[in-house]
Protein backbone atom coordinates (compact mmCIF):
# COMPACT_ATOMS: atom_id res chain seq x y z
CA UNK A 1 0.00 0.00 0.00
CA UNK A 2 1.26 3.48 -0.86
CA UNK A 3 1.92 5.77 2.07
CA UNK A 4 1.75 9.57 2.03
CA UNK A 5 4.91 10.57 3.87
CA UNK A 6 5.53 13.87 2.12
CA UNK A 7 3.43 17.02 2.43
CA UNK A 8 0.81 17.47 -0.27
CA UNK A 9 1.63 20.52 -2.34
CA UNK A 10 -0.76 23.44 -2.56
CA UNK A 11 -2.86 23.26 -5.68
CA UNK A 12 -2.80 19.47 -5.91
CA UNK A 13 -6.54 19.40 -6.42
CA UNK A 14 -6.98 22.58 -8.47
CA UNK A 15 -7.42 20.79 -11.80
CA UNK A 16 -10.88 20.91 -13.31
CA UNK A 17 -12.82 17.74 -14.02
CA UNK A 18 -12.04 18.15 -17.72
CA UNK A 19 -8.31 18.51 -16.97
CA UNK A 20 -8.33 15.45 -14.72
CA UNK A 21 -10.09 13.36 -17.36
CA UNK A 22 -7.72 14.59 -20.07
CA UNK A 23 -4.77 13.61 -17.88
CA UNK A 24 -6.19 10.13 -17.33
CA UNK A 25 -6.71 9.71 -21.08
CA UNK A 26 -3.12 10.80 -21.82
CA UNK A 27 -1.75 8.41 -19.20
CA UNK A 28 -3.82 5.53 -20.49
CA UNK A 29 -2.80 6.18 -24.11
CA UNK A 30 0.81 6.13 -23.00
CA UNK A 31 0.30 2.85 -21.13
CA UNK A 32 -1.52 1.40 -24.13
CA UNK A 33 1.44 2.31 -26.34
CA UNK A 34 3.80 0.30 -24.12
CA UNK A 35 1.66 -2.81 -24.36
CA UNK A 36 1.17 -2.77 -20.59
CA UNK A 37 -2.64 -2.78 -20.74
CA UNK A 38 -4.60 -5.99 -20.37
CA UNK A 39 -8.07 -4.47 -20.09
CA UNK A 40 -8.84 -0.80 -20.84
CA UNK A 41 -12.13 -0.88 -18.94
CA UNK A 42 -10.49 -2.21 -15.78
CA UNK A 43 -7.74 0.38 -16.08
CA UNK A 44 -10.23 3.20 -16.69
CA UNK A 45 -12.28 2.22 -13.64
CA UNK A 46 -9.18 2.10 -11.46
CA UNK A 47 -7.82 5.43 -12.72
CA UNK A 48 -11.16 7.17 -12.20
CA UNK A 49 -11.53 5.74 -8.70
CA UNK A 50 -7.93 6.67 -7.83
CA UNK A 51 -8.65 10.25 -8.93
CA UNK A 52 -11.86 10.34 -6.88
CA UNK A 53 -13.97 10.71 -10.02
CA UNK A 54 -17.26 9.02 -10.93
CA UNK A 55 -16.76 5.52 -12.30
CA UNK A 56 -20.15 4.47 -13.63
CA UNK A 57 -20.31 2.24 -16.70
CA UNK A 58 -21.08 5.33 -18.82
CA UNK A 59 -18.08 7.19 -17.37
CA UNK A 60 -15.81 4.24 -18.07
CA UNK A 61 -17.16 3.89 -21.62
CA UNK A 62 -16.46 7.59 -22.25
CA UNK A 63 -12.86 7.32 -21.01
CA UNK A 64 -12.20 4.15 -23.03
CA UNK A 65 -13.66 5.80 -26.16
CA UNK A 66 -11.45 8.85 -25.63
CA UNK A 67 -8.37 6.67 -25.18
CA UNK A 68 -9.14 4.75 -28.37
CA UNK A 69 -9.92 7.90 -30.39
CA UNK A 70 -7.13 9.27 -32.51
CA UNK A 71 -5.56 12.32 -30.78
CA UNK A 72 -6.02 15.62 -32.64
CA UNK A 73 -2.25 16.03 -33.13
CA UNK A 74 -1.81 12.77 -35.04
Amino acid sequence: MDVQNEPIEDGHDDASLRQKLAGIVVQMRSDLGTGAVDDLRVMARQRLEDAGLPASDDDIDAVVAAVQARPANE
